[in-house]
């Protein structure tokens, strides 16, 4: 049985590492949180992210362990790395996780010629070509494979993307790479090997291009509003067109979360590092700024004063617990402090870190599974008044 580690098992890779073990892989999963490791070895993790927990107690061949000094023993043939790159202050990668992780393999003694590694996390790209050369010399073939997921359906994702990106160290890389990606896909992607470089470049550019569909379809939309126009059966016109597709085009809050709005940033930086100024990127960013101001204006003028308005989620989108750049909420906070009354229906978890940010400046409540009748497409389908 073919054998590969996955460094770094949060959400991403953990779900990288259930998934290759689903389709016959035998797995070792290494992170540094002792915790985390301890309960996703007595399969006890829990997570909001869809099917994990099932497929942790379905797992046979993983194992997992809390230091990369179990990597030699376990000797596998690919290595992912899969580690947090949070955001810089520049507006790029803050590479120290994944610095770390590459200089511990490095100290190890390999155990074989060759091993191939990949980069599954973000990187600015550059990166991957400026690590090759070390990578080389210490026995492995540095090579950059990110992935294409949206938080709360991260294993679905992976099992079924559009293509597949691989920057590959070289054509021996890039052939063992795609049998894993292609073994591990239900469904037949496109498959797209180029240089380290350019898939750094195509996997930022792929989501400044979502960014710029919906920061479109939001100004359309607030365009079509203003005037008395119906701005959902203009996009569907719109995205009828199969050069257009209805993918990203409905109208409703602007890009947010973890990936989209800071992929978009990263690219500009790079641009701006090559004296090249990426128009698109820029404007983009600009256009979801204004869609959030159309929205607190719109709001605030059709809304009654005396009357609380209820948001049924505020986290960047439903089924997620995450709050990162959430557009619901920046409109939310904009009209408490403009003196409305907010009621936000959450999760437990969301309405905790809420209470803890924000103190009492929304009003709370849990929310409740009937409450999803009210997630409604549209400029006010997701806040109403009482």
């Amino acid at each position: 049985m073919e054998k590969i580690a996955v460094v770094g098992i949060g959400r991403i890779g953990l779900c990288l590492a259930l998934n290759l073990e689903r389709v016959g892989y035998n797995v070792l999963g290494i992170d540094k949180d002792t915790t985390h490791v301890q309960q996703v070895r007595e399969k006890t993790l829990r997570t909001p992210e869809t099917g994990v927990e099932d497929a942790l107690l379905a797992a046979r061949n993983f194992e997992v362990a809390d230091c990369i000094t179990a990597v030699p023993s376990f000797a596998p043939e690919v290595i992912f790395i899969a580690v947090d790159t949070p955001t810089s202050e520049d507006g790029g990668y803050d590479h120290r996780n994944l610095d770390a992780a590459l200089a511990a393999l490095f100290q190890l003694t390999t155990w074989r010629p060759r091993i191939e590694l990949s980069l599954v996390c973000t990187s600015f790209p550059g990166y991957s070509d400026a690590k090759a050369d070390t990578a080389r010399t210490r026995g492995y073939a540095l090579s950059y494979t990110p992935g294409f997921v949206a938080q709360g359906s991260i294993l679905r994702d992976q099992r079924s993307p559009d293509q597949v990106l691989i920057g590959e160290a070289d054509g021996e890389a890039g052939d063992k790479l795609e049998r894993i990606f292609r073994r591990v896909c239900s469904n037949t992607p496109s498959v797209h090997r180029m240089q380290r470089l350019s898939a750094e470049i195509a996997k930022l550019a792929t989501n400044c291009a979502l960014t710029m569909k919906i920061a479109f379809a939001n100004a359309i939309g607030d365009l079509a509003g203003s005037c008395g126009a119906e701005p959902e059966r203009v996009l569907a016109a719109i995205g009828a067109d199969k050069r257009i597709g209805q993918k990203f085009l409905q109208y409703g809050f602007g890009f947010g979360g973890p990936c989209l709005s800071r992929d978009n940033r990263a690219l500009q930086l790079f641009a701006a590092k090559h004296h090249h100024e990426l128009l698109q990127a820029g404007a983009t960013d600009e256009a979801n700024r204004r869609h959030l101001e159309f929205q607190v204006g719109e709001y605030l003028r059709s809304h009654s004063e005396d009357r609380p308005i209820h948001f049924w989620f505020v986290t960047y989108k439903p089924g997620t617990e995450i709050l990162e750049e959430s557009q619901p909420l920046l409109l939310a906070l904009e009209l408490a402090r403009a003196g409305r009354k907010i009621v936000i229906h959450e999760s437990p978890t969301v309405l905790a870190s809420l209470r803890r940010q924000f103190g009492d400046l929304f009003v709370y409540q849990n929310r409740r599974e009937q409450d999803e009748k009210h997630f409604k497409p549209g400029l006010s389908g997701y806040a109403r008044m009482s």
